[in-house]
C-alpha cells in the first residue's frame, strides 16, 4: 500500500506594492482631508470663543445662581430641623424665608437712614473734621518723627479741599449716575438672589434626584452619599460663617458704642458683612473700621485697633473651632486663594461663594479621588 503524504503548501507571497509615479490620484484626497480638518478646527475655535463670550456676559447671573444655591444649602439644615419637629416642609420653608426677608428688610430700614444721616453730618462738619485731624496729637507726633515740619498737615488740608469739591467726589465714584446705578443694581441683585433662594430651597430634593439620574446606576449609591455629605457640609459651613459674622457684628456694636465711635450701627454692619468672608474678611473690616474711627480721634482708632487684634485671636482659636467643628476644614492658604480669586471674578459675592466651592472640592478629593488613587 502506498502512503500519500501531503506536500506543504508554499505561502502565497504578499502582493507587491504598486508604485505609481503619478501623484494626481493621491493629491486631491489629501487636500480634501486637510481642508476638512482645518474647517472643523476653525469652527471649534469659533464655538469656544462664542461660549466664552456668553459665559462672560452671563457672569453676574451665574454668580447670583451660585450664591442663591449656597444660601439654599445653608438654610436647608434649618428647614430639615423644623421638619423633624413634625412641621410640613412647605410651612418650614415659608417660616424660614419670612424670617430671612424680615432680617433683610430690617437691616435695610436700619442702615439706610443712618447712612443718609451720617453722610449729611460729614458734609456739614467737613471743615471741622479736617481741622481736628490736622491739629491732633497723632499728626503732630508724625511731624516730629519725620522732621517734615508742616508737610503732613498741608497734605491733609490739600486732601480735604480736594474731597470737599463735589465734582472730584463724583469722579472718585464714577459719577452720580454710576453710583446710583450701582446701588440700584445691588438692590436688584439682592432681590433676584432671594427669589432664587426660595425656588432652590423648595426644589432642593428634586434637584438632587435629577442630578443622580446623570450618574450610572451602579455608582448612584456612592454618588448620593458624597452629594449628601457635600450639601450638608456646605450648609453647615454657611450657617457657621453667618454665626461668626453675627457675633462679630453684635460685639462690634457694643464695643464701638462704648468707645464713642462714629455711627456704631453702620460700622457694626460693616464688621458683619466683611466677616462673611473667612480669614481675610475680619481683618479687612477691622482696618476699615479703625480708619473710620480715626475721624473721631486717634485714641478711638487705637482702641478699635486693639480690640480687633484681640477679637481676631479669640475668633481664630476659640469661636471658629467650636462653631465650625462639624463643617469641612478648609486650609488657610486655600481660603486666601479662593477669597482673592472669587473677589477678583465677582467682587464680594464672588468671595462669599468661593469658600464653599473650595470646601466642596476638598470633600470630592477626600471621598472620590484619593480612595481611587489608594486602590490602585
Amino acid at each position: 500500500m502506498r502512503i500519500r503524504t501531503k506536500r506543504p503548501v508554499a505561502p502565497t507571497p504578499p502582493p507587491a506594492a504598486q508604485v505609481t509615479t503619478s501623484s494626481e490620484s493621491r493629491a486631491p484626497e489629501l487636500k480634501i482631508r486637510a481642508f476638512r480638518i482645518g474647517f472643523v478646527g476653525a469652527l471649534g475655535v469659533l464655538l469656544a470663543v462664542l461660549l466664552g463670550g456668553i459665559v462672560g456676559q452671563l457672569g453676574t447671573v451665574i454668580l447670583y445662581v451660585a450664591l442663591a444655591l449656597f444660601l439654599a444649602l445653608g438654610l436647608d439644615p434649618v428647614v430639615s430641623w423644623l421638619q423633624r419637629r413634625e412641621m410640613p416642609r412647605w410651612l418650614a420653608i415659608l417660616l424660614v424665608f419670612v424670617i430671612v426677608i424680615g432680617v433683610f428688610v430690617g437691616l435695610i430700614a436700619t442702615i439706610v437712614p443712618i447712612i443718609v444721616q451720617q453722610t449729611t453730618k460729614i458734609v456739614e462738619d467737613w471743615d471741622s473734621i479736617v481741622e481736628n485731624v490736622q491739629n491732633s496729637d497723632f499728626v503732630a507726633w508724625l511731624n516730629n518723627l519725620s522732621g517734615s515740619g508742616q508737610a503732613i498737615q498741608d497734605a491733609i488740608a490739600s486732601a480735604g479741599d480736594w474731597l470737599a469739591d463735589p465734582q472730584n467726589l463724583g469722579s472718585l465714584g464714577g459719577g452720580i449716575l454710576a453710583v446710583g446705578a450701582g446701588i440700584a443694581g445691588g438692590f436688584t441683585g439682592a432681590v433676584i438672589v432671594l427669589i432664587l433662594t426660595l425656588y432652590f430651597l423648595a426644589s432642593l430634593d428634586s434637584m438632587r434626584r435629577y442630578a443622580a439620574r446623570f450618574v450610572p446606576a451602579s455608582s448612584r449609591g456612592s454618588y448620593r452619599e458624597v452629594s449628601e455629605e457635600i450639601t450638608g457640609s456646605v450648609g453647615r459651613y454657611v450657617i457657621g460663617q453667618v454665626s461668626l459674622a453675627a457675633i462679630n457684628g453684635v460685639l462690634s456694636l457694643i464695643y464701638l458704642s462704648i468707645i464713642g465711635a462714629p455711627a456704631p450701627i453702620l460700622l457694626a454692619f460693616i464688621a458683619f458683612l466683611f466677616s462673611l468672608v473667612p480669614l481675610v474678611g475680619t481683618l479687612t473690616g477691622a482696618i476699615i473700621i479703625s480708619l473710620v474711627c480715626f475721624a473721631a480721634s486717634p485714641e478711638t482708632a487705637l482702641a478699635a485697633g486693639i480690640y480687633y487684634l484681640i477679637y481676631m485671636q479669640v475668633e481664630a482659636y476659640v469661636l471658629s473651632p467650636r462653631i465650625m467643628n462639624r463643617a469641612v476644614a478648609v486650609p488657610g492658604a486655600l481660603v486666601v486663594i479662593a477669597a482673592v480669586a472669587g473677589g477678583t471674578l465677582g467682587g464680594v459675592l464672588g468671595a462669599l461663594v468661593a469658600i464653599p466651592i473650595a470646601a466642596s472640592l476638598i470633600i470630592i478629593m477626600e471621598k472620590v479621588v484619593f480612595p481611587r488613587q489608594d486602590a490602585i
